[in-house]
């Protein structure tokens, strides 16, 4: 752990040095006369660093200067966002867009979350349309151009979420035939061997274009849990030591879509699309307990045989139009279809008090969730410094879910149990509409004023232990400001206020009961209410610096944690609304591009503080984060690349809780080969195995510790392969989803 911190400091302690390296530029001259002047050709060439290839062409054609280097990994901007360039980097080689965010500065991406440092989880957009967390993880990396990191979002953009990472993907389909095909090979001491196959083909001709992706990951993983709940005080005293092991055998992680597309101009298209990912997961859970409390010991072993299958399915239609005056229209409808069974086979073994004794349970799940959605984008280009953005939205979900138990003692004749018996019905609509001005002033000030009102309206019943029906509706409304300064070429500075909104997902309202083990259940919230925040933040740019400081104010936010069920040892993990929180930031971000090096670096230090005086959680003094990130690319002409990545999050403590430091160290090479038409790389991912979440937390007289390992630390090779003949075509593939789908996993 020591030599890490060495390794990261070292990084930082150059990086943030007074030393100035003159980034390379791209150029590309072809008027002959231009470097015929000595003088000018002479001014071209004023950084020694240039690269200069002059290409001799037949005599009747003009010859060309073609000044060239490395892609620019990262683009800060004035307003707040990051821009990462992932085509032609070394993030194009990661096997999944989950993987490749884990990699982007300022991203944390663990426990199922995506989240932006000093922001909170964000939404995911393609191409500038919400999509939910299965599209998300279908996108093949290869289409994948660049991604933006929003973090003050306007009104155009859902209100669901604190931060938008926009991923934007190739545009520009070159015509004819084009294609590519990755296999990659990752192998872990700790999780086993997963192999993922990635296909995607493309063609036009005209004005049609199609797309096509598929994809398959077979192989393991695994995923180890270890909490300890001591309850100290010696008239109820006791103490679990759970460990539970998630052994996960892919038998069919497949994803796939294709789109057709036909455009009237190079503005105006029409398009279809259709994408879906299936996951069939089998392999073992096993979980072990350990209790001590006044009668003795006891220990229960539980074996999970997982049969856990899910079919998402995602049709989208959309058109776009754009007029002689500037003005577009965007309209795109979208259906989704989640359809989930669960077969688990259950086995228990208990030992307590030198008497065995064991039992066997089916828990049989099926859950269907539909959403329709329909949305109207209009900007409309005022003048050439003021444009006026208005849209509305309307969603409609229905979700149907039934959980039945059966119990045997002797795996012969299973009951059903009426207790764990439960139906679960939810039907939501939302409408929202919004609208954004943006408007500049002598080139040096520029601002955006918009606002979103979003009106939300369910109902909802349940069975599960007892029944529970009930129906809500609530509007709100979310400002929304953005002041950029340009106070000179080299210094420029930004103002931003939002407010926003986080839904409960689905799964987090549905009470029906996850089986963990005998004495520790997941179970849902219905009566859980939406998270607000209202976010602030100020920056400025000065030359190749970037500086940030900002604050958000939430109102019930949405958190989780382990509660004591209806018996003495029992504990349900459920989601719950906390009372407020804070959370001040401040980061400093460098990044720099030459001949043979592209380095990104951020520093950020979060202070968080949660409040609650509800569910009994005990207080701990406020102790603030540490972010180091460090990617760099070393580039060897014609012959390979090597990366280093390398990032840490301090220990910290939020006032309800402590959560211990990460880190990660990533190294990988890449050669290419038959003139870009191979490619192959080889990575060592987490070497040192440090990305594990772990903390502790008391709350109603239970001190819980949690410590979480994931199959982060493997070995990896990728080869990819690219075909096809093309020239000049254009595909855009938008699609049309709602915050209602992130919800829905």
């Amino acid at each position: 752990m020591r030599f890490q911190k060495l390794v990261i400091l070292c990084v930082f302690f150059l990086i943030f040095s007074s030393i100035e390296i003159k980034a390379q530029r791209i150029k590309k001259v072809t008027d002959k006369s231009y470097y015929s002047d000595d003088v000018l050709f002479a001014k071209l060439l004023k950084s020694p660093q240039d690269t200069v290839l002059i290409q001799e062409k037949e005599h009747n054609e003009l010859n060309e200067v073609v000044i060239k280097s490395q892609p620019l990994l990262v683009k800060y901007g004035a307003n707040g966002n990051i821009d990462v360039n992932v085509n032609g980097t070394v993030l194009a080689t990661s096997s999944s867009v989950n993987e490749l965010l884990s990699r982007v500065p300022s991203v944390v991406v663990a426990e199922g979350q995506i989240s932006v440092l000093g922001k909170g989880e964000a939404i995911i957009y393609l191409n500038g349309i919400l999509i939910n967390y299965e599209r998300f993880a279908a996108i093949p990396v290869s289409q994948i151009a660049k991604i933006e990191v929003i973090s003050n979002p306007s009104a155009r953009y859902d209100a669901e979420g604190k931060a938008v990472i926009n991923i934007i993907t190739k545009q520009n389909v070159e015509s004819g035939i084009m294609g590519t095909a990755n296999q990659h090979v990752s192998a872990s001491k700790f999780g086993g061997t997963s192999y993922n196959t990635l296909f995607d083909f493309s063609y036009s001709k005209g004005k049609f274009s199609f797309i096509s992706n598929y994809g398959l990951q077979l192989g393991r993983n695994r995923e180890l849990l270890y909490t300890t709940r001591t309850r100290p005080n010696p008239d109820d005293f006791m103490k679990s030591e759970l460990t539970t092991d998630w052994k996960r055998r892919f038998n069919n992680y497949s994803n796939f879509g294709f789109g057709l597309q036909y455009n009237f101009s190079s503005k105006d298209y029409i398009s279809l699309a259709y994408s879906g990912n299936v996951n069939d997961l089998g392999g073992i859970t096993e979980s072990r307990n350990s209790i001590t409390n006044k009668s003795g010991n006891s220990l229960y072993a539980t074996d999970i045989d997982r049969n856990d299958v899910l079919l998402n399915q995602f049709i989208n239609l959309n058109y776009n139009l754009t007029t002689q005056k500037g003005a577009t229209l965007f309209v795109g409808s979208q259906f989704s279809n989640y359809n989930q069974t669960i077969g688990d086979f259950i086995e228990e073994n208990s030992f307590v008090a030198e008497t065995d004794s064991e039992r066997y349970l089916k828990n049989n799940v099926g859950s269907r969730i539909n959403i329709f959605a329909i949305q109207a984008d209009y900007t409309k280009k005022i003048d050439e410094k003021t444009r006026f953005e208005t849209g509305a939205k309307f969603s409609y979900t229905t979700i149907k879910s039934g959980t039945d138990f059966l119990i045997s003692a002797d795996n012969s004749d299973f009951e059903l149990d009426e207790e764990l018996l439960s139906d679960f019905e939810y039907n939501e609509k939302i409408a929202a509409a919004y609208f954004n001005y943006v408007k500049t002033w002598n080139n040096r000030f520029n601002f955006s004023i918009g606002a979103r009102a979003e009106k939300t309206s369910y109902n909802l019943f349940t069975d599960a232990k007892k029944v529970q029906e009930f129906e809500k509706s609530y509007g709100n409304f979310f400002p929304n400001a953005l002041l950029n300064f340009d106070f000179s070429e080299d210094w420029k500075g930004h103002f931003s206020y939002a407010a926003r909104i986080t839904r409960p997902r689905y799964q987090a309202l549905n009470p029906y009961v996850i089986y963990q083990d005998p004495f520790t259940t997941i179970e849902g919230n219905p009566n859980l209410l939406p998270e607000k925040t209202h976010a602030f933040e100020i920056g400025t740019m000065y030359k190749k610096f970037d500086f940030k400081i900002g604050y958000t104010y939430k109102i019930d936010p949405i958190s989780a944690a382990a509660l004591r069920g209806d018996t003495p040892n029992s504990y349900v993990l459920r989601a719950l609304n906390l009372e407020k929180g804070h959370t001040f930031f401040t980061s400093l971000s460098r990044s720099f591009n030459v001949k043979w090096w592209n380095s990104v670096n951020t520093a950020s230090i979060t202070w968080q503080k949660s409040v609650d005086n509800f569910y009994g959680f005990v207080f701990s003094p406020v102790k603030p984060q540490f972010y180091l990130y460090s990617n760099n690319t070393f580039t060897i002409p014609k012959l390979f690349k090597l990366q280093f990545l390398a990032w840490y999050l301090s220990d910290r403590s939020y006032g309800l809780g402590t959560e211990n430091s990460r880190s990660t160290v990533t190294l990988g090479i890449e050669r290419i080969f038959f003139k870009e038409a191979l490619k192959l790389n080889f990575s060592a991912n987490d070497i040192f195995h440090k990305f594990m979440v772990s903390g502790d937390y008391n709350v109603g007289e239970t001190q819980i510790y949690y410590h979480r390992t994931y199959t982060s630390n493997y070995f990896k090779l990728i080869a990819t392969y690219s075909f096809g003949d093309s020239k000049k075509a254009n595909y855009k593939k938008s699609e049309i989803e709602q915050t209602e789908n992130n919800r829905a996993r």
